[in-house]
């Protein structure tokens, strides 16, 4: 019994021809497009934008957002070719699995959970944060207790601060709601994502275009802050803190892979999807971070959760504040739903390798959806949303996508050795160069985030590490066919 046995590529793909017996297949190449866009655009953008701008790299967030979507180019073409060759529900879970064997596929999938479980905890609390600004203007205040967690200052637009609460209950709810939609079908979640993807570029390309006429130059100077000294705080290594933070808003592409099993025309729709999205966000991103800082001087955005929101305010079009609001809600809620879509089917195949028990792996006879897991992490994610403060959830999410990114890439250079002729409808250009360039920026972007986040990497995997030991490597179908 090896914990480094692969799952042959041939009986992956005989999983994926099953599908009709499970996941169905209702995604086109355009949803998969909408699907990466939706998970994309939202709290790096609306959010962790400003935090960067302010704590790491000021006007130069936009090269930070750069330099992130350069990391994330290598990563995606190696996750293209991937999604291609291995059509199934599990993302990098899945590639590790049949590359490196089965203990690196744990650690990758337990590493996810970071990613996208808590990436939806932390899009969560901010989304709670804009719906609390769209109250106040409408003179509605919810009870002080119960909109923040215990551990963070909380900043409202009219001035009132609250040096924490009891709980996020509006986070909570909205990942509960989110939870359950899921469960009634992938097919509805996706048609309710396009609305919401739509609306949301429409207003990302309003703030850009009403923006721009808006932009003082004055707050471009000096466009790369001086070094406090510390790193990570302006400067060259300010920009790469900055990227480190704002990877977390990169993660849409990845997610897309976590559908295959539910693509029409995986071979052709997942390389679309994965790069498609990664291209049009990129785009949007560094004009929309340009635009919101040169509409407020960067130092502004400390400690601001709405930083979109209140760089807006500065145009003068206070009648498209509220509509912005609502517009930045509705794209919250599309990656929320993304996230939490993603997690549920990579749970759902470690279930189906037996490393997880058979609770995560069970379909609902009507709707064909894993509901118990998407019920285990409504509740999983809603303590994390309701409990620990954003900037902490945000550290862990881009730490944990990086650490996934980084073995993804080496999987391709080994894929490639063990399987040169394996079919793949889509190869990863340039190799060993893109794989190996996608490690190294990957490894740089983790080593510019802080400590904390590092510690709090390494006691979650000895976690995962226990728990594979004590359960995984004794139930796994792989190395125990008998069972």
């Amino acid at each position: 019994m090896s914990i480094w046995k692969t799952k042959p590529l041939a009986l992956l793909l005989n999983e994926a021809s099953e599908s009709e017996k499970g996941l169905k297949r209702t995604l086109s190449s355009r949803s998969l497009v909408a699907l990466g866009i939706g998970a994309i655009i939202g709290a790096g953008l609306f959010s962790l934008t400003g935090i960067a701008a302010a704590e790491n790299a000021g006007p130069a967030v936009t090269l930070s957002f750069i330099l992130a979507s350069v990391g994330c180019a290598f990563a995606g073409l190696c996750y293209a070719e991937f999604a291609s060759m291995i059509p199934v529900a599990g993302s990098a879970y899945t590639y590790s699995y049949a590359t490196m064997g089965e203990f690196m596929a744990w650690i990758i999938g337990w590493d996810l959970v970071l990613e996208y479980a808590l990436g939806a905890a932390t899009v969560g609390v901010s989304w709670s944060r804009y719906l609390l600004e769209l109250l106040n203007k409408y003179g509605i205040h919810l009870p002080p207790d119960f909109i923040c967690s215990p551990w963070e200052t909380l900043k409202l637009s009219d001035g009132t601060v609250i040096n924490g609460g009891i709980i996020n209950l509006p986070a909570i709810f909205i990942v509960s709601v989110l939870s359950l939609l899921l469960i009634r079908g992938t097919k509805e979640s996706a048609s309710i994502n396009n609305f919401l993807v739509v609306l949301k570029v429409t207003v990302v390309i309003l703030f850009i275009v009403l923006g721009w006429n808006f932009i003082e130059p004055a707050n471009y100077i000096p466009y790369i802050p001086e070094n406090t000294g510390i790193k990570g705080q302006f400067g060259w290594s300010g920009i790469a803190a900055g990227a480190g933070t704002v990877f977390f808003a990169f993660i849409g592409f990845d997610a897309v892979s976590t559908a295959a099993q539910e693509a029409k025309n995986p071979q052709k729709g997942m390389p679309i999807g994965i790069l498609g999205s990664l291209v049009v966000c990129t785009i949007l991103y560094v004009l929309f971070a340009h635009v919101m800082t040169g509409l407020v001087p960067y130092y502004e955005f400390a400690g601001d959760a709405k930083p979109a929101a209140t760089a807006f305010a500065k145009t003068g079009y206070t009648f498209l504040q509220t509509g912005l609001i609502v517009a930045i809600l509705a794209g919250y809620t599309s990656v929320m739903l993304v996230m939490l879509m993603g997690q549920s089917r990579v749970f759902y195949t470690m279930s189906k390798d037996g490393l997880l028990p058979s609770f995560f792996g069970e379909i609902h006879s009507k709707f064909r959806t894993p509901w118990k897991t998407n019920l285990f992490f409504m509740v999983f994610v809603s303590l994390f949303a309701g409990f620990v403060p954003v900037s902490d959830l945000g550290h862990m999410v881009s730490i944990g996508t990086l650490l996934a990114f980084v073995l993804v890439c080496i999987g391709v250079l080994v894929m490639r050795k063990k399987l040169p002729d394996a079919p793949r409808s889509f190869r990863t250009p340039l190799v060993p160069f893109v794989p190996i360039m996608g490690v190294l920026i990957c490894l740089y972007l983790m080593y510019s985030l802080p400590y904390e986040s590092w510690l709090r990497l390494v006691i979650w995997m000895a976690i995962g590490v226990a728990f594979y030991f004590i359960y995984g490597k004794k139930n796994s179908k792989l190395n125990n066919p008998d069972k």
